[in-house]
């Protein structure tokens, strides 16, 4: 089945990567604050699970895909202190960010601006991969999850967090008026940009979650550990294997 398109900007002839890119580097002096502002700092238990769960293996070589500012990527810095550190983003206002975080922690992480689909490492140079918020991003999913089974290394574990849809009640009511009535709002007053926070309810309604997620995650070149709902559904943790 296709899964239907979605982009930032709407009356923009760019392609959705370009406008991906265009958009994180409007709003990333802001996205810090809104993403705890507007999630009332939950984001930050769901990355700490993360880190929770990375550290039964310890991996020594870790590749932050989607990296943003770098909030992930600092906190496998502080806990779990690999030897290799790598975080990888489109966009270079948000990168920017990330560099002030690691400079003002002492962080030793390289980062590199460049394509999901297109990584520019060799194969199994990692033995971790992370993606926090960002596979609902790409502009091609497959090819992007495929790219980071080739950059895994065998046995290596891919951690994926992403937001998903809650179905309980009243909990799915409450966060649909939430997501698509008050969030678009907050985001557009406080960054300037209306797209940006009208695109992240409307792409989250098309993204595959659950059973669906892991399914694609089997087809482009992993084996399917296990997938974990956080915060009543709201977002869902994915690990995988590379197959």
């Amino acid at each position: 089945m296709t899964r239907p398109t979605v982009k930032p900007y709407k009356d923009s002839a760019q392609g959705k990567k370009a406008q991906v890119e265009q958009m994180f580097d409007n709003i990333s002096g802001k996205y810090d604050f809104l993403n705890h502002f507007l999630s009332l700092g939950i984001d930050k238990g769901w990355r700490n699970k993360i880190i929770r769960l990375m550290q039964q293996d310890a991996p020594k070589r870790i590749l932050d895909v989607a990296t943003g500012t770098g909030d992930l990527l600092l906190l496998q810095g502080k806990k779990l202190r690999p030897k290799r550190l790598v975080g990888f983003d489109l966009s270079q206002g948000m990168l920017d960010v990330a560099r002030k975080k690691m400079d003002k922690h002492g962080i030793a992480a390289e980062l590199v601006r460049g394509d999901a689909e297109n990584i520019p490492f060799d194969a199994g140079s990692f033995d971790a991969i992370t993606v926090a918020f960002g596979v609902r991003n790409f502009e091609n999913l497959e090819k992007g999850l495929a790219e980071m089974a080739r950059v895994l290394a065998p046995g290596g574990k891919l951690y994926i967090l992403e937001f998903s849809q809650p179905q309980g009640f009243p909990f799915k009511q409450i966060y649909g008026f939430y997501s698509r009535r008050i969030l678009p709002f907050l985001g557009k007053l406080i960054s300037g940009d209306a797209s940006a926070y009208t695109y992240l309810p409307e792409s989250i309604a098309v993204f595959p979650y659950g059973d669906e997620m892991m399914h694609i995650l089997e087809k482009s070149g992993f084996e399917p550990l296990k997938y974990v709902p956080v915060t009543f559904g709201v977002a869902t943790i994915y690990i995988a294997t590379k197959a």
